[in-house]
């Protein structure tokens, strides 16, 4: 029987290298986000073990009487790593000498067995959220802690977020090249140049994906509350935000709240502050990039008596009839 052509190929060989990567990357991840946890917590799935903060996430677990996480009782990640192993494998020699009834019997046994891995997955969440201890600390009547499939679960105080992680990209690009490559030998799709238009789009999704989000968020009046002081942000004069080292933007109804709340974090990993200029639009702006002045003229949302403009326009145009006096960013979070 003829082998494989050249494009079916290569997509195939690619996939098999996105299969081995997966081994040593995170699959899967659940993110929880709460007051308490400013930088949140993460518990991430590998192929053969768990990662991220689990010894937190099981202290948290034991209030509410749901068992804690340890590898070892997880027969998944024994099996796992020669599943991904073989799969990789198989796709690797297809790609050299495969044949089309070859390529068809890997492509329906990978789709198959990653709807039985979510299948499995969700079967563990629903036993993880529902077989509660009954002497726990803290118990809610008819409360559930099932963790979403994918997407946003709130559980009690705890925003819950399922998604692939890097790992899991690179599977599902896995499944979606060998995808293209039955389509490609079987006559479905002709174009020539597949495998450029999709591997480099596809590497390109997974960078984008896999890293945390770097830069300020747009605060919504009257609809977000500030995180220290937990008042619903009404004046963006006064507003300021924190970007975390994860890509987290934590947000501010007054500089006096931002100030306290490093005081009272000393530790909290603060990439960059930015912070609403005090003139129209009331936009964010890099600390760096902004003049700041106390006043007594002005009072912030919690009586903060600092405003920032922003260094490209003339500061005196806002000023005018203000008592305003010039003061450092280093003088104001000390």
């Amino acid at each position: 029987m003829k082998k494989l052509n050249s494009p079916a190929r290569l997509l195939l060989l690619f996939a098999g290298i996105f299969l081995i990567i997966s081994l040593f990357a995170p699959i899967w991840r659940i993110e929880l986000d709460a007051p308490q946890y400013p930088e949140g917590l993460m518990l991430q799935i590998f192929a053969n073990k768990l990662g991220g903060n689990v010894d937190i996430i099981n202290g948290l677990n034991h209030y509410i009487g749901m068992k804690t996480l340890h590898t070892d009782d997880f027969m998944e990640f024994t099996l796992l790593p020669y599943i991904i192993g073989i799969f990789a494998l198989i796709s690797l020699l297809t790609s050299f000498a495969g044949q089309k009834i070859h390529l068809k019997i890997l492509l329906f046994s990978f789709i198959a067995f990653g709807v039985l891995a979510m299948v499995d997955f969700w079967r563990w969440e629903y036993n993880y959220g529902h077989d509660l201890d009954p002497n726990a600390a803290i118990i809610v009547p008819g409360m559930a802690y099932q963790p979403p499939l994918i997407g946003f679960k709130q559980l009690l105080n705890f925003g819950a977020y399922s998604i692939p992680d890097i790992g899991g990209w690179l599977f599902i690009s896995s499944g979606i090249l060998m995808l293209l490559a039955f389509m490609k030998e079987f006559g479905i799709i002709f174009k020539k140049n597949i495998v450029a238009s999709f591997i480099l789009p596809a590497a390109l999704a997974i960078t984008i994906t896999s890293c945390s989000g770097s830069g300020k968020e747009p605060i919504i009046i009257n609809k977000e509350h500030c995180i220290y002081c937990k008042m619903m942000i009404s004046d963006l004069k006064y507003a300021a935000e924190i970007v975390t080292m994860k890509g987290r933007a934590y947000k501010f109804d007054d500089l006096i709240c931002l100030t306290a709340f490093l005081k009272e974090e000393p530790d909290f990993q603060v990439k960059e502050i930015y912070v609403s200029s005090f003139h129209p639009p009331h936009e964010l702006f890099h600390t760096k990039e902004m003049s700041f002045y106390t006043t007594s003229d002005h009072k912030g949302p919690m009586g903060g008596n600092i405003i920032a403009i922003d260094k490209s326009v003339d500061a005196s145009t806002f000023l005018k009839n203000t008592n305003a006096t010039p003061v450092s960013w280093d003088a104001i979070i000390k």
